[in-house]
């Protein structure tokens, strides 16, 4: 296999615990590591939890080739010129490094914290693309200014600019017909977690549709599909991606039948989501990371 595997951690614990993961997948092999950009998280929204931004920094400081990035920012609370200066001082601080994902943002406290009513799927999905357009614009050109539905922005400047030219990879978050459009035109790369299904062939069926819906879209926007990465967080179907190293090795195989070029799992926690036992992610990354790289 030639996938790529990436790992995400969760902000919910103080820095002077996860250090030592953002440090151990580094040192693992993994190809990236990923951090929710949430100012609270469903049943986690009473914390402990913390900002993706400062993670991600601190993050960069414990390790030293494993790409990081958001999985995924979100529009319910980031404003793309100040979110922009945030990108290029994490891609200054990690020496290049950085992932951006990006998304749609959700429908649960993070939608309502700033007293703000929900948006509908149409609005959501309009806010979305007005957000990356922006950011892309802000991170490429010197001086920006913007008059839109969502975000406004007067000769914001970019000075000095992405440490990766011609700006940080994005990594695009979509599912539907409009958003994979944009992922056409802005990703490097798309990453979905598939359709909410309680039983695992229909979430691995979801997937496979979405995979053609996507082919579908670069086809649209006559681009060559090498020149975008396709990631899977395998940990949105409803059976734990790490309960054992078999089920993992047989996550990956089908992922990669599909056309994915990246997974995603997630750290181990001890409760709630993404519950597992820390040994099995040991032996994926010491028995099982060699193999996938041949």
């Amino acid at each position: 296999m030639t996938v790529r595997v990436g790992i995400a951690i969760l902000p919910d614990d103080s820095w002077s615990v996860t250090a030592d993961r953002w440090r151990q997948a580094d040192q693992w092999g993994f190809d990236h590591a990923w951090t929710y950009d949430h100012l609270g998280w469903r049943d986690l929204v009473d914390g402990p939890w913390f900002d993706a931004v400062p993670t991600l920094a601190a993050a960069a400081t414990v390790t030293s080739r494993i790409q990081l990035g958001t999985l995924v920012a979100s529009p319910n609370f980031r404003h793309p010129v100040h979110f922009a200066r945030e990108v290029t001082a994490l891609d200054d601080i990690s020496d290049g490094r950085l992932l951006l994902g990006v998304g749609a943002g959700g429908l649960g406290f993070d939608a309502t914290v700033l007293g703000a009513e929900p948006l509908p799927p149409r609005a959501r999905a309009d806010r979305y693309a007005e957000f990356v357009d922006l950011l892309d614009r802000l991170l490429r050109e010197q001086r920006v200014s913007w008059h839109g539905r969502y975000y406004q922005a007067v000769d914001a400047r970019s000075t000095p600019g992405c440490r990766q030219q011609p700006r940080v990879p994005f990594v695009v978050a979509a599912n539907g017909p409009r958003t994979l459009a944009l992922a056409a035109r802005y990703g490097a790369g798309w990453v979905t977690t598939g359709t909410v299904f309680d039983d695992l062939e229909g979430w691995w069926a979801s997937v496979a549709t979405l995979a053609g819906r996507c082919a579908e879209a670069l086809a649209a926007a006559g681009r060559d599909p090498a020149d975008l990465r396709r990631y899977l967080s395998l940990d949105s179907a409803p059976v734990y991606s790490l309960t054992s190293a078999g089920h993992f090795t047989e996550a990956v195989r089908r992922a990669e039948a599909l056309g994915f070029t990246d997974v995603i799992v997630h750290w181990p926690r001890r409760s709630s989501w993404y519950a597992g036992d820390e040994r099995v992610l040991t032996e994926v990354a010491t028995d099982v990371l060699p193999g996938l790289r041949g």
